[in-house]
């Protein structure tokens, strides 16, 4: 079943409420949404294996909260794209703004074009795949989860990293506290490969990449520092 909707003629409400009513039930059902216009909130909570074409571009938040649902937007997204998300694909075949992937606990999501600053901030078992280059501050506080940048990385990359797992390929303008370079070893190239054919990334060999992740250094309070608190 194919369903096709016009944010030209509806509202971003009315499509929610439409994409909701197969929450739970188990159907399988294919959306194409039409003129979004960069229309915020779009596609936000779904919670069942359904697919969303989204035909343009996008305002924040789209793909909030995604759990199952396989969510691709054809152009840009604004801030918090798939932020919260718990399952699914949410794929962004242009560039994402700024904390693309906040606080995400699961599922893949994939930019194809470049992601701006804090991309994967608070990530939580999330990963994210990023075509092109992220910005600064991205993978803040990351706590579980992977970030590929076959790109470049802005500064201050993975401060105050817990135990996500960072890849690049390009450069690193600079490192947040915390956050080390770590060998790459063979399971990690083998996870990396994984991880670039899910995204649909071809031609771009793991080897190229560097591994990032937590020094562990302020995992657990330290009495030498006490006279700093």
């Amino acid at each position: 079943m194919s369903q096709r909707y016009d944010l030209a003629q509806g509202s971003t409400r009315e499509l929610n409420s439409w994409l909701h009513h197969y929450n739970g039930t188990g159907e399988s059902a294919a959306w194409q949404v039409v003129n979004p216009n960069g229309a915020h909130n779009l596609a936000v909570g779904l919670d069942a294996p359904i697919t969303v074409d989204i035909e343009g571009h996008v305002g924040y938040y789209c793909a909030g909260m995604n759990k199952y649902a396989q969510v691709t937007v054809h152009g840009n997204a604004g801030p918090g794209v798939a932020e919260n998300m718990m399952s699914g694909l949410v794929r962004i075949t242009g560039s994402a703004s700024q904390y693309a992937g906040a606080t995400a606990h699961g599922g893949l999501l994939v930019i194809e074009g470049d992601a701006s600053s804090r991309c994967g901030i608070s990530m939580k078992g999330v990963d994210i795949v990023v075509h092109g280059s992220i910005g600064h501050m991205s993978a803040f506080m990351a706590q579980s989860g992977r970030l590929v940048v076959c790109g470049d990385a802005g500064e201050a990359l993975g401060d105050s990293l817990y135990e996500a797992r960072l890849y690049v390929r390009g450069n690193v303008a600079g490192l947040g506290a915390d956050c080390v370079e770590k060998p790459m070893k063979d399971k990690h190239k083998l996870e990396l490969e994984k991880l670039l054919c899910e995204a649909g990334i071809t031609g771009a060999d793991a080897g190229e990449f560097r591994r990032f992740g937590s020094a562990r250094k302020l995992y657990n309070f330290n009495v030498d520092n006490a006279d700093a608190y």
